[in-house]
């Protein structure tokens, strides 16, 4: 319930441009499923430019008109892919063979960057 309120209150100011830093990283999957489809359903309304930061790739592309994918050290852009899926999205999307092939695409660009992550942890 926090993050319906701190989105709404966001937008009451009308935004030109809405930061999203992981906001629904903290939530359990339930959760997060259903406000990532409020989420979508207010872009429908609003049509404002949102700025999303996920480590989630199935929800980068579920949510985006275009993904950034971002090297780890030094964070620099490693591709910026359009996502060409059709709107409205809903969970029916994430079975489209396109959402699948995308998702599978930004996860071989990071892949090794992940694995070098996991033996640089302490």
């Amino acid at each position: 319930m926090r993050q319906r309120v701190a989105i709404a209150r966001a937008l009451a100011v009308e935004p030109a441009l809405l930061l999203m830093d992981e906001p629904f990283s903290a939530l359990d999957a339930q959760t997060r499923a259903l406000l990532q489809l409020e989420l979508l359903s207010l872009w429908e309304r609003t049509r404002r430019s949102i700025l999303y930061v996920t480590h989630q790739i199935q929800e980068a592309v579920l949510l985006a008109d275009r993904v950034v994918v971002m090297r780890r050290r030094p964070g620099r852009i490693l591709a910026v892919r359009p996502v060409p899926l059709p709107r409205p999205r809903d969970e029916r999307t994430m079975l489209d063979p396109a959402f699948v092939a995308l998702v599978d695409e930004c996860w071989q660009l990071i892949k090794q960057d992940a694995r070098e992550a996991m033996t640089d942890a302490p």
